[in-house]
């Protein structure tokens, strides 16, 4: 199993700087914000696994973040796990409604943490239903991995459909180098971040057979971005 990536946003320093020690002594990369402002910022880099969010924040509370999150589209299926203080019937009837998906009261054990991680973890596993990605003439079909541009099928290799299917899933947003390697490769696999041109080149090379060598484009300075509306 790859490790599991967390977002802990969390501005009680006592708290956060605990919860990151432990759960990265169990394995678990954490990253740690203070606000939601931050933890916005590091959404821009990379999607989580799972967010543990504290309801209690300065600026923007948690549960109004949750509810701009469920809005968005790149970032409404994360799991959210709300911790907080607030231990009352209405307090957590009001933080599951805002779209959390459990809720814990401080003070907690780590170890109850880690096992409600795991259980939102394989709940939102058994209730993804993979569909098809239509963008322009691309079809991508992740149960069958088959590529279709124009209702021709296309061949690839496991990389290339595998950076394909990335951008299809976030369409007209930049990733740079690093972030595409994170997120194609994963963090445990050494590879240089050339590498990522090399396999560009390549699935242009297969789109542009096609007619679609402009789907997948440069942003100079930034990275790269599929271009396109989902059907």
């Amino acid at each position: 199993m790859e490790k599991m990536n967390v977002l802990l946003v969390e501005d009680d320093e006592d708290i956060g700087e605990m919860l990151q020690l432990s759960l990265q002594s169990s394995g678990i990369k954490v990253t740690w914000c203070i606000d939601v402002m931050k933890a916005q910022e590091s959404l821009r880099d990379s999607t989580p696994d799972i967010i543990l969010l504290d309801w209690m924040l300065p600026g923007i509370s948690g549960p109004d973040w949750v509810k701009f999150l469920k809005n968005q589209d790149d970032n409404k299926r994360i799991p959210i796990i709300m911790l907080t203080a607030r231990s009352a019937e209405d307090d957590k009837i009001s933080g599951l409604e805002t779209g959390v998906d459990d809720y814990m009261t401080k003070p907690f054990s780590v170890r109850e943490l880690i096992a409600r991680m795991g259980a939102v973890l394989r709940r939102v596993d058994t209730t993804v239903v993979s569909s098809v990605i239509k963008i322009g003439p691309l079809l991508i079909d992740p149960d069958s991995h088959r590529v279709a541009i124009n209702d021709i099928d296309v061949m690839m290799s496991p990389t290339e459909y595998k950076l394909l299917s990335f951008f299809a899933s976030h369409p007209n947003k930049v990733y740079s180098r690093n972030q595409l390697l994170d997120n194609v490769w994963g963090d445990n696999v050494y590879v240089e971040d050339r590498t990522v041109d090399v396999h560009i080149r390549r699935l242009r090379k297969i789109l542009d057979a096609q007619g679609c060598a402009d789907l997948v484009q440069t942003v100079r300075g930034f990275g790269y971005k599929l271009v396109g509306t989902k059907v």
